[in-house]
């Protein structure tokens, strides 16, 4: 079963950029499609972004055009690259993948 940690979180001010990383564990990180997902207070946890093994990307419509979602196979690591960010970006983000256990999350607080 793969093993995933974010981080990358913290504050930032409206319009300010952070960039977000989850380290995987496992011996096919370069076959899987990875997503990252985040939840609000008080909101159910919504898919902000997937990209495939051979780098087909998606985006859900509220981060379209200011996220961009990557990866680097030599290292498992996958990256959410988060510009323009709105206080609405506001959430504990988490990778997954198939077979994955959600984790704790990184929190993203944007100040209005």
């Amino acid at each position: 079963q793969v093993q995933l940690v974010e981080s990358g979180g913290g504050l930032v001010q409206a319009g300010g950029s952070l960039r977000l990383s989850c380290s995987a564990s496992g011996s096919i990180f370069g076959l899987r499609t990875m997503a990252w997902y985040r939840q609000a207070p008080g909101q159910q946890r919504e898919l902000v972004a997937t990209i495939s093994a051979n780098g087909a990307t998606n985006y859900g419509e509220p981060v379209k055009g200011r996220f961009t979602i990557s990866r680097d196979n030599g290292k498992k690591t996958t990256y959410l690259q988060m510009n323009s960010l709105k206080s609405e970006d506001t959430a504990v983000y988490f990778c997954w993948t198939n077979g994955a256990v959600w984790g704790q999350g990184t929190q993203v607080t944007v100040s209005a």
